[in-house]
């Protein structure tokens, strides 16, 4: 079954990145164990998330929450971010401009102006009202935005946006940039080539892999398209995260201006950022 061994190849490449990465051992034998498990399934894995969706797939053996996101994404959209990103070839925008009613100029808007990356980050968006604040989209537009993205998504549970399981503390992703920063500075870091922005595939972008409590992370400098222009790949620091229920990511950046001048600062939690502060005083 062909579509099973595609799937249990990304799997395997997903493992012998992370291997190569210096990744946590354990993470590394799950993806193994999960492709092996794909390979020796009597029938289309597609079939049983058709029939099941997530539920289906997380009750394989081998196949927790983590996996089987990844599985999923694979059949419904025909991608697996985490292997993207550890190629060096994500592009937030071209993602966001995938979806019906987006394209591509609207997409640049949402990542600019809202900080959204990811599929998940815009459904949450097109729920919690700040889609709506951005010019240019009305409601029959909305709609139809979040209707492709339940089903890109192939939803069983509500949207990101009510979720029990809020993000990892401000310091604990602070504590993850320093990290990557400093190795990345003493040259500790395996460096990856990425695909985009490199004519000359040079391996310049350092990658991290390190764990905090239950969350196993991922960290690299920005390689969008704004950073280069901005001037900002050395600077931006992009940081995955995943517990095992949900994958998020956050992007952590050098104020250039207000109360948090100076700092290294989490995009998208300023507020709660300078309240910490000032209740520190």
């Amino acid at each position: 079954m062909f579509i099973n061994l595609d799937v249990a190849g990304q799997l395997d490449e997903v493992a012998a990145l992370l291997d190569a990465q210096g990744a946590n051992p354990f993470r590394v034998r799950a993806y193994r164990r999960a492709a092996d498990t794909l390979r020796r399934l009597p029938r289309p894995v597609s079939e049983i998330f058709d029939e099941q969706g997530l539920d289906g797939l997380e009750a394989l053996p081998d196949v927790g929450e983590t996996i089987a996101r990844a599985i999923r994404d694979v059949l419904t959209h025909g991608r697996l971010g985490i292997l993207e990103r550890l190629r060096g070839e994500s592009d937030p925008v071209k993602l966001l401009a995938s979806v019906p009613g987006i394209g591509r100029a609207f997409a640049d808007r949402l990542y600019r102006e809202l900080g959204i990356e990811t599929l998940e980050e815009l459904e949450a968006a097109a729920h919690d009202g700040r889609l709506e604040q951005v010019a240019g989209i009305g409601r029959k537009r909305l709609a139809g935005v979040r209707d492709s993205l339940a089903h890109r998504l192939a939803r069983v549970r509500p949207p990101a946006v009510a979720s029990p399981h809020g993000p990892p503390p401000v310091a604990e992703i602070l504590d993850v940039d320093r990290e990557y920063r400093d190795k990345a500075a003493a040259g500790q870091l395996t460096t990856i080539a990425p695909r985009r922005f490199n004519p000359s595939h040079e391996a310049w972008l350092p990658i991290l892999h390190t764990q905090r409590g239950d969350h196993h992370y991922t960290a690299l400098f920005s390689n969008t398209a704004l950073a280069h222009q901005l001037g900002r790949t050395h600077d931006w620091v992009v940081i995955y995260w995943d517990d095992g229920r949900s994958e998020r990511q956050g992007t952590v950046v050098t104020a250039e201006r207000g109360p948090l001048k100076g700092r290294r600062i989490v995009r998208g939690r300023e507020r709660e950022m300078v309240e910490g502060i000032a209740g520190d005083r």
